[in-house]
């Protein structure tokens, strides 16, 4: 899917920007979706593009409050009629607790709860139904509805479309430049929120995890696998994320890999665009900048820097199941970026004197920050409640971003190869992650982690700023 298609009208089309300013506010604001959807993201994105291009403020903030109200009415109307079945609903079905908070805030605020509800985080996108299903006469949630929207124009569009503003007049980017730099950003924002929907889709409470569950106790071959699966991994449950990513991992890298080989020594179109993005962006100085010192957090002083608090700690412990893991991980990534490198031998867009004989494919850069980083996540939240989980991994995953984004700013890859990167440390990561819930034996003690976890960063930030590069 080429963005550039559809960005670019937006730039040049007003209306077409309003009316995406106007969707994405009624989506944000609309039952259920609101909670799943990364509205406010979105909506900063939308803002700031209208305020690239000097969009009207009256009517970028009249298309906000306008979707706003119009997804605040959609789910009144959808309490009102349908509200002996919402409870059975998913995902209310699964998190009860969500309705039962929005039911809570109504009962206490009435009528204000629908103004109030509208900037409040947990309950703005279920109060409007709940008014729905409480009753809540049409003319007055109507009148509420439509006061509340805007004054939440102004709160949520106009940030990013300031920012969107002295964004465009201080970088003082080519028309072409700005685009692919929005298109950049939605693709990288839309990997992530994949890469972390597909990661709780197989946890225990997510419908991977449930729907496997199911096909396993209905039929012969699944009730046998399970059983197998339960005596490979007794005591816990079987690893069923890992297995995913590495099987969706695994198919995505060979695929990923025969369409850079059918290019042969020719760059993709991305890569073209990336590369005249960043000659651009390089222009301005602070974004090398900037890109000098994250692309240290996955070179070998950056890797040891935040490993060998961990393996030193477990080394103590005789945590020898973690330790061997670990170093397992590393060992194997090393050997993958090494073997894939000669073999593939693909020519760096541009080759520094300490890289004269190195190739580019796979970024072992960002093969070897995904399977460091992506097991730190992995670990960590694993001692974590369910709730605070996502936190770890969305960390882990700035990180990477950032490091690997250095990458294409120092023009030493093309954006392809980060993303041969990427998955080849995801093939690693879940590898290791099933071979070490099979062979531990020993629960780990997390008595101390939170210190191995902060002297890790001390050592890492040091790094950055104090050592050259590797």
């Amino acid at each position: 899917m080429n963005l550039v298609a559809w960005v670019e009208p937006l730039t040049q089309t007003p209306w077409a920007l309003l009316l995406l300013i106007g969707i994405l506010a009624a989506l944000e604001s609309l039952a259920i979706i609101g909670l799943i959807l990364p509205g406010a993201v979105m909506m900063t994105m939308a803002a700031s593009l209208a305020g690239s291009v000097q969009l009207s403020v009256p009517l970028v903030l009249l298309s906000g409050a306008l979707g706003a109200t119009i997804g605040d009415g959609l789910s009144y109307w959808l309490g009102a009629s349908q509200r002996h079945r919402i409870p059975k609903l998913w995902p209310l079905n699964r998190h009860p607790q969500w309705l039962e908070r929005g039911q809570l805030f109504f009962h206490r605020y009435g009528t204000l709860s629908v103004l109030l509800g509208r900037f409040v985080g947990p309950v703005r996108p279920i109060i409007p139904m709940v008014a729905g299903m409480m009753c809540m006469p049409q003319r007055r949630f109507a009148l509420v509805n439509a006061l509340s929207a805007l004054g939440w124009a102004p709160l949520y569009i106009l940030p990013g479309y300031y920012l969107g503003q002295a964004w465009s007049a201080n970088l003082a980017l080519s028309h072409d430049t700005m685009v692919w730099l929005i298109e950049f950003a939605f693709v990288t924002l839309l990997a992530i929120l994949t890469f972390s929907w597909l990661r709780r889709l197989f946890d225990r409470p997510g419908i991977g995890y449930r729907s496997a569950l199911g096909w396993a106790r209905q039929s012969n071959a699944g009730r046998r696998l399970w059983r197998r699966l339960n005596g490979r991994f007794p005591g816990r449950e079987p690893p069923l994320a890992s297995f995913a990513l590495l099987l969706a991992t695994g198919l995505l890298f060979i695929v990923w890999t025969g369409v850079v080989l059918l290019h042969g020594r020719e760059p993709l179109v991305m890569d073209l665009r990336g590369q005249a993005m960043f000659i651009e962006l390089a222009k301005l100085g602070w974004p090398l900048s900037i890109a000098s010192h994250f692309d240290l957090i996955g070179d070998t002083y950056g890797i040891a820097a935040f490993t060998l608090p961990w393996l030193v700690w477990w080394l103590y412990r005789r945590y020898y199941a973690a330790l061997l893991h670990w170093m397992l991980a590393l060992g194997l990534i090393s050997l993958l970026n090494t073997v894939l490198k000669q073999v593939i031998q693909r020519v760096r867009p541009d080759t520094p004197d300490h890289l004269a004989n190195s190739f580019s494919y796979p970024s072992a850069h960002t093969s070897a920050a995904v399977v460091v980083y992506g097991l730190a996540a992995a670990f960590v939240a694993q001692r974590l409640p369910h709730s605070l989980r996502s936190w770890p991994y969305w960390a882990a995953t700035l990180l990477i971003m950032l490091m690997a984004i250095s990458r294409l700013a120092y023009g030493v890859h093309w954006a392809s190869d980060l993303i041969g990167g990427a998955l080849v440390g995801l093939m690693v990561c879940s590898a290791v992650r099933i071979s070490y819930q099979y062979h531990a034996k020993q629960q780990l003690s997390w008595q101390h982690w939170p210190w191995v976890l902060g002297l890790s960063i001390v050592l890492l930030l040091a790094r950055m700023l104090l050592l050259p590069q590797a």
